[in-house]
């Protein structure tokens, strides 16, 4: 890697305040997924890191509480300075270990230090409240503390923005850190460590625990040291973690799977709907849980939309995230890449039709042609939880119930986008979606200032805005009688 700072490329685990990188630990080698090509390794961590790294951050906990909200913001502010002050050296991390191009790398590294600094700001603002008493000789008050040690499991999906939201929002409650990056996309987690670091967190405050997952998640949920396991994956392995979290009975918040809805209504602007279809369906390959799965057409408008979204699609680049013009990047492995095709078979066999795309590049590689497929029923499995690859469905509807109907009949409930030019419809349908998150006449809605997060198995919490912060506090309710 061709770094202005060569230091923020860590292939170590990093240890209640120390790197390690024992010769004698298993290395995980890790992919470039555009090339093949391995990047560097890093070491799978033992179950002596990992209590070594819970009783540290226990102990540093004690310590970090007591820092002022003032103190903590400070860090968490320079930290963001740092995160904004390296954006090309993360980018061109972030783009090689995970592949998106590299405008977009740059974009999520700002996005990452945007949350830093939202957060630093949040923590000077953790309320208490006074409450009038029942009684005269009594007096109230509400403290809001932090949950204590939480264990922070983030995904390859955005492996900067993710970190620093998770991260940020549970420093500045005043609690300490053991994370997982997922073994996929571990350097720009560390590379971030490193930063922050460098901005002065305390030793103990935040651990980085590379290798490969299971024993890592077991270890976080078992422990009666951790008070609190923040988790992003599939609601198959979300409803493991909660099941082993009962066990102590921590809290959990769980940003689990999607499978969201783009409704096009018949007097919308088609046009920025294309647009908002572009954004919510293609952005970082298709491969995050906030994109656009199914997208519902009203048949007034059905031809001209996927008309125009066709024309769009077929001309998207699919390249290198580092090469110029680089819109599409690869997808994150072979088994994403065989999963979509899979997908687009069994919807053809089905009847649907594909428009443009709908194969591999090339054989061999990890890129997979940005797809418009027709003809698609609700049924088909390519209309299920999270598609996770470039390729859009298309069905048509004729009114506003079925739609709604349609839209909501998913086990999961992140977002969902709809565009109209009808201000009471807009009203009607944004109360009637089963959803965590709704845009507008934009699909472009997530950032650091509103809460993220979604109902039904889409998981539980919300990240981002204060409720960011106030995911990690307890409430102690303190009585003062006989005054």
């Amino acid at each position: 890697m061709k770094l202005q700072c060569s230091a923020l490329f860590q292939q170590s685990a990093y240890v209640a305040g120390s790197w390690v990188d024992d010769t004698d630990l298993s290395r995980i080698p890790v992919t470039n997924p555009a090339t093949g090509e391995v990047l560097g390794s890093v070491p799978q961590v033992t179950e002596e890191h990992l209590q070594v790294a819970i009783s540290s951050s226990a102990a540093a906990f004690q310590e970090w509480r007591d820092w002022s909200s003032r103190e903590r913001a400070s860090v968490l502010k320079e930290w963001a300075s740092l995160v904004l002050a390296h954006r090309e050296d993360l980018a061109m991390i972030l783009c090689l270990e995970q592949g998106k191009p590299l405008h977009e790398a740059r974009a999520e590294i700002s996005q990452a230090a945007n949350y830093l600094e939202w957060f630093g700001e949040e923590a000077r603002r953790i309320y208490g409240d006074n409450i009038p008493a029942p009684r005269r000789n009594q007096r109230i008050r509400v403290l809001h503390q932090p949950i204590g040690v939480c264990g922070a499991l983030t995904s390859w999906t955005f492996p900067s923005s993710m970190v620093a939201r998770r991260l940020g929002a549970a420093l500045a409650a005043g609690c300490s850190v053991v994370h997982h990056p997922d073994p996929k996309t571990p350097f720009s987690a560390l590379a971030l460590c490193l930063l922050g670091e460098s901005a002065g967190l305390p030793r103990g405050v935040l651990s980085v625990l590379t290798g490969a997952g299971d024993s890592i998640g077991l270890a976080l949920a078992s422990s009666p040291a951790v008070r609190k396991v923040s988790f992003t994956g599939t609601v198959e392995d979300g409803k493991r973690l909660m099941a082993m979290c009962a066990s102590t009975v921590k809290k959990v918040s769980l940003e689990l799977g999607a499978n969201c809805a783009f409704i096009v209504f018949n007097d919308a602007d088609v046009d920025l709907a294309v647009k908002g279809a572009l954004d919510a369906r293609f952005r970082h390959s298709g491969q995050a849980a906030m994109c656009a799965n199914r997208f519902f057409v009203h048949e007034d408008v059905y031809e001209s939309f996927v008309s125009k979204l066709v024309s769009r699609v077929a001309a998207l680049k699919v390249r290198d995230g580092l090469s110029e013009g680089a819109q599409i990047g690869p997808l994150i492995n072979d088994d994403a890449v065989t999963r979509a095709e899979n997908l687009v078979n069994d919807a053809v066999q089905s009847g649907a039709l594909i428009l443009t795309g709908g194969s591999r590049l090339s054989p061999g590689s990890n890129f997979f042609r940005p797809t418009v497929l027709t003809n698609v029923e609700p049924e088909m499995s390519v209309c299920g939880d999270e598609v996770l690859a470039p390729i859009a469905n298309v069905l048509r509807f004729t009114d506003e119930a079925q739609v709604i109907d349609l839209a909501n009949n998913t086990r999961t409930g992140l977002a969902a986008y709809f565009y109209t030019s009808d201000i009471s419809r807009a009203f009607r349908v944004m109360e009637a979606l089963e959803t965590g998150v709704v845009g507008v006449n934009d699909s472009l809605v997530f950032n650091e200032v509103a809460p993220f997060g979604g109902i039904k198995e889409s998981g539980m919490g919300r990240e981002g805005a204060h409720s960011g912060v106030e995911a990690y506090l307890e409430a102690k309710y303190v009585c003062f009688g006989n005054l």
